[in-house]
């Protein structure tokens, strides 16, 4: 690839987050230590598997998430670390909530190598849990949290989005009702993040994961 048409190919992209080559394709890709596995090329950059992370499907796909690089972040529901590991690559102090005391034990040693990335054993339901540690005015809400009621989980914390922040939110429709079509689901999941936000992109992320949309907002 060609210098102009590799910074062609990155010009949608945050900063520090780029397309380069793994195995003869073209991937997404963070700067950091390695975390699940990656493929990691000889500059330290390592791939961002889409197929494994809905925020990297959501930019694969083109979503206009308004991220620019350098951004303090809540990540909601950061399980053992293969997303939030690659945003704190490339944001500045990224909160990681997960409940699961297993998957937090492994998010802890994800952020020995990263020292802006802050685990958080904390349940994404109960934002007072955790507003004493989670600084306002937050430029980016990511949440990827399988449970019923998902669009609740995004109003409640919207307290902690600066009014120019952005909810970048990856919605699956089998945890809110598994016998429901998934455009039903995601209709009511809309409609109710619409007393909080303004929806500004939306896109369904089948072609990585399958029941899933992908949703772009700002505070109301």
């Amino acid at each position: 690839m060609s210098d102009d048409s590799a910074a062609s190919s990155n010009a949608d992209l945050p900063e520090g987050v780029e397309r380069r080559t793994f195995g003869g394709r073209e991937r997404l890709s963070t700067r950091g230590a390695q975390v699940y596995g990656e493929p990691v090329d000889a500059d330290g950059w390592r791939a961002w598997d889409a197929g494994r992370s809905k925020l990297g499907a959501m930019l694969e796909l083109g979503m206009d998430t308004g991220l620019v690089g350098d951004e303090s972040v809540l990540y909601l529901g950061a399980a053992s670390g293969t997303t939030v590991s690659h945003v704190a690559d490339f944001a500045g102090p990224t909160y990681a909530v997960e409940f699961a005391p297993r998957p937090v034990r492994d998010l802890v040693g994800v952020a020995e190598d990263r020292t802006n990335l802050f685990p958080l054993l904390k349940d994404a339901r109960d934002p007072e849990s955790y507003a004493h540690v989670v600084e306002s005015g937050i430029d980016c809400l990511v949440m990827d949290v399988a449970t019923r009621g998902q669009a609740t989980v995004a109003v409640r914390n919207r307290q902690f989005l600066a009014d120019d922040g952005r909810l970048l939110m990856a919605v699956k429709a089998r945890s809110e009702d598994v016998t429901a079509e998934p455009d039903d689901v995601f209709d009511d999941v809309v409609a109710e993040l619409g007393s909080a936000y303004e929806i500004l992109d939306t896109a369904r992320l089948d072609r990585f994961h399958a029941d899933h949309l992908g949703i772009v907002a700002r505070p109301k």
